[in-house]
């Protein structure tokens, strides 16, 4: 059976030396575009600290379904896909559902 409960998603981007502006202005759009989606219940950016080529994505969604939607999406297929993994060295995904206690 489906995972009805919240998913989050981590994913974890080594951008390829020189591109990092590049990876940058084209998740402006995927983040637009993310939020907009109804299963999106958050999506952050955040850039390492100790190395500015590496970016983690946070991103919430309302259940499984929520991401498959999400990963079907016309501006994750052109803009995630198409043109920003090009552009990484190495990107890792780990999908979560959070814990309750």
């Amino acid at each position: 059976m489906e995972n009805q409960n919240p998913v989050h998603v981590f994913a974890t981007w080594k951008v390829k030396e020189g591109q990092l502006e590049n990876v940058l202005e084209l998740l402006k759009t995927v983040h637009a575009e993310s939020i907009k989606e109804d299963g999106n219940l958050f999506y952050k950016i955040h850039q390492s600290n100790s190395d500015a080529n590496t970016i983690v994505l946070f991103e919430g969604y309302t259940n499984e379904a929520a991401v498959a939607e999400h990963r079907n999406s016309a501006h994750f297929k052109d803009f995630v896909l198409g043109k920003i993994v090009p552009l990484l060295d190495t990107r890792e995904i780990l999908l979560a559902t959070p814990l309750q206690y």
